[in-house]
C-alpha cells in the first residue's frame, strides 16, 4: 500500500493549527467567532495550497459523537454540525474531540487520564489502547464546574497562585476517583506550572498532531 499523507487540523479558539505528515513546521490560521466550518475548510486549503493529502484528521473543541460534531463550539462561528467535511476536503475525514486527539498522541500504555489546561478543561481516558473522550470539566465543582475553576477565565480572574492550587486540588480528586497509572497534563497552560502533582507528566500541544496521525494507524 502506498504511503498516505495525512493533514491534521487542531481547531482552537485563537488559531487553527495545521500540520501534514512528513512536514516539520505547522501552519496557523487566526481563529475566533468568525470561523464557521465552511470558513475553516476554505482557509485551511488556501493556507496549505502547496500541500497534498489523502486523509484529514480534525481535533474539534466540543463533543463529538459517532465521528461527527454534536454541538457548535461556543467560541467559534456556526455550521459545524451537519457540515459535509469529506466533500469540502475531497477525501476521507475523521473528527475527534480536541482533548481526545491530544490524549491519543500522548499515550504510552496502561491507564492514562488526560487533562487539557486550556480555554476550558479537556479530558479523556485511555485504558490499554481504548480511548474514551470525557467531559469532566462540566461536572459540578464548588458553586459551578471544574472548568469554571481551571480554565483560562479562572486564571485571569483568580490569579496564578489560586489557579495553580485549584488545578492541584482538581487533579488530586480525579486521581483518587479514577486511579490512573499516570496523568498527562496538556493544553497551553500546563507550561505555567513549574511543578506537577504526583503521578502527572507534562504534555505538549504537538501531541495533538501525533494523535491526528494515529487516528489512521489501523485504517486498511
Amino acid at each position: 500500500m502506498p504511503p498516505v499523507d495525512i493533514l491534521v487540523i487542531d481547531v482552537g479558539g485563537t488559531s487553527l493549527k495545521i500540520l501534514r505528515s512528513g512536514e516539520e513546521t505547522r501552519r496557523e490560521v487566526k481563529s475566533g467567532s468568525h470561523v464557521s466550518a465552511e470558513y475553516m475548510a476554505e482557509a485551511v486549503q488556501e493556507t496549505c495550497s502547496d500541500w497534498t493529502w489523502d486523509r484529514v484528521s480534525i481535533g474539534y473543541p466540543s463533543p463529538v459523537v459517532g465521528g461527527r460534531p454534536l454541538l457548535n463550539p461556543s467560541n467559534l462561528g456556526g455550521g459545524w454540525v451537519g457540515f459535509d467535511y469529506e466533500a469540502a476536503f475531497g477525501c476521507p475525514v475523521r473528527i475527534l474531540n480536541d482533548a481526545a486527539m491530544q490524549a491519543l498522541g500522548s499515550y504510552h500504555g496502561g491507564r492514562m487520564l488526560f487533562l487539557g489546561l486550556g480555554t476550558g478543561l479537556g479530558s479523556a481516558m485511555i485504558e490499554h489502547d481504548r480511548l474514551e473522550p470525557l467531559e469532566l470539566g462540566h461536572m459540578p465543582f464548588r458553586e459551578s464546574s471544574f472548568e469554571e475553576h481551571t480554565g483560562k477565565a479562572a486564571l485571569d480572574r483568580d490569579g496564578f497562585e489560586v489557579w495553580r492550587d485549584t488545578v492541584y486540588e482538581v487533579v488530586d480528586q480525579f486521581v483518587d476517583a479514577i486511579d490512573p497509572d499516570y496523568v498527562v497534563l496538556g493544553g497551553g497552560n500546563v507550561m505555567k506550572l513549574d511543578d506537577l502533582p504526583e503521578r502527572c507528566e507534562r504534555g505538549n500541544n504537538f501531541n495533538a498532531f501525533i494523535g491526528g496521525f494515529r487516528m489512521w494507524e489501523h485504517d486498511s
